[in-house]
């Protein structure tokens, strides 16, 4: 049975091909965000509401990618629209600061003990790309050193060795390679590349690069790198090695701070230099923020002339996201963290249930609201573990398009984020969804 005749999609997504026609015209490619383009075109959202996304063509989905992990809350949070509207009145952004972004970094600082101070950007790659810039100047250092295979926006510097292949990712040590054609090698030259949870090899790679690091930057939980969480031992000794050598610990928490209400790192136990944060923290509008402690939060102080590191933003600190991403965030308490902690498993739960049930080789991993889901036998510890050959990608293809089928959005890489707006109805329509679509899996590929 031909795979690609399978995979494609059944419903009825006439207006969209007509729109993705249109687009071909005035985008490259017809597309804005190479993340949402699929074949043989995307599917063009209409509206949402809750946890569910309708399409132009009327389809509805339940959303499990939530725009890949910021709307935590789903759609239409009636406190969030009710906040929003009012300053709507006021204004949108001015050439001033406003009062709504002292209330959010408050809220940020009182919650986040690693973050004495905070400043605010317009995305997670911005907040990144101000990170390791504010690391660089605090230690006059110019090295970032970043985890094999993971990703943090679009920087140069933080897309080194995100998706590098067994043709060119090295044996030893992995070597830096480009995500984009034109990447400078001068951008190479200063990116060391961790093989992740690996502790003898990045301790050997840190204390030889030492003394040109400015930064070591990890996500504890890796999307791109495979979901897989962080050995606490690897943590620790990623804290105690920077602490020893003047390395600053940078966290990338753009995805993971949806994992707990004192932050990712707050579940290893570890206090960052540095950390990013974005999606989230917007309740659904453009942000990011970098915080940290006050001493390396003083390279942007503009208050004795020019800062070390100046930094401005048209739309940073904009009122619209400083003050949905402040109810976002009030709606965020300890029961909803828990809520989420337990839909999760429960769903992760059934997931692997459903490959042992159909005898496919496959696992979900993950934690709190985040899950992915792998189709392979390896014991699963690293990027290179979780890497797709030919045969997963046209499964994965498989997945997606099939879970789209059944009314379910998924990441077509086989991400799942899920929303404080799902009932325990919608994660048992969600596995079932998953569990017929592995049934047809083991039919068709085995």
């Amino acid at each position: 049975m031909n795979s690609a005749i399978q995979a494609q999609l059944t419903r009825t997504v006439c207006r969209s091909k007509e729109i993705y026609d249109e687009a071909l015209n005035y985008l490259p490619g017809g597309n804005t965000r190479t993340t949402v383009y699929m074949k043989p075109h995307p599917i063009y959202a209409s509206h949402g509401e809750g946890c569910r996304v309708w399409d132009v063509d009327g389809n509805a989905y339940i959303d499990c990618i939530n725009n890949f992990t910021s709307n935590i809350h789903g759609y239409s949070s009636p406190s969030i629209n009710v906040a929003i509207t009012q300053q709507l009145i006021l204004g949108t952004c001015f050439g001033m600061p406003t009062y709504s972004e002292v209330n959010l970094a408050k809220l940020i600082v009182n919650r986040v003990k690693s973050i004495e101070e905070i400043r605010f950007t317009n995305s997670g790659t911005e907040a990144v790309m101000m990170a390791l810039k504010a690391a660089r100047a605090y230690t006059k250092k110019s090295k970032i050193a970043k985890v094999e295979g993971a990703y943090h926006g679009s920087y140069d510097y933080a897309e080194v060795s995100l998706d590098s292949n067994p043709k060119n990712w090295g044996e030893d040590e992995p070597t830096s390679t480009a995500y984009a054609v034109g990447t400078p090698q001068a951008v190479l030259d200063d990116v060391v590349v961790l093989p992740f949870n690996d502790l003898e090899a990045s301790e050997k790679i840190l204390r030889q690069h030492a003394n040109e690091l400015a930064g070591v930057l990890i996500d504890p939980v890796p999307n791109r790198a495979g979901l897989i969480p962080a050995s606490q031992a690897y943590i620790d000794l990623l804290r105690k090695l920077t602490t020893e050598l003047g390395i600053l610990l940078i966290f990338d928490e753009v995805i993971s701070f949806r994992l707990s209400y004192y932050s990712a790192q707050s579940l290893w136990g570890v206090e960052a230099d540095l950390t990013a944060l974005g999606k989230i923290i917007g309740g659904g509008f453009p942000i990011g923020a970098v915080g940290g402690k006050k001493s390396v939060m003083a390279v942007f102080d503009p208050t004795q002339g020019k800062p070390a590191l100046p930094h401005g933003g048209t739309f940073s600190a904009n009122p619209i996201s400083m003050i949905a991403g402040y109810e976002a965030l009030k709606l965020l308490d300890e029961q909803a963290f828990a809520y989420l902690d337990e839909i999760g498993e429960k769903l992760r739960h059934s997931i692997n249930a459903s490959f042992k049930k159909h005898n496919l080789a496959g696992v979900c991993v993950g934690l709190g609201s985040l899950l992915k889901i792998h189709f392979t036998d390896n014991v699963i510890k690293d990027y290179r573990s979780i890497y797709p050959d030919e045969q997963q990608n046209k499964i994965l293809d498989f997945f997606h398009k099939q879970m789209l089928n059944r009314g379910i959005l998924t990441a077509s890489y086989g991400l799942i984020a899920l929303s404080t707006t799902m009932s325990l109805d919608d994660v048992d329509e969600i596995g079932t969804a998953v569990e017929l679509t592995i049934e047809e899996i083991s039919k068709v590929f085995n």
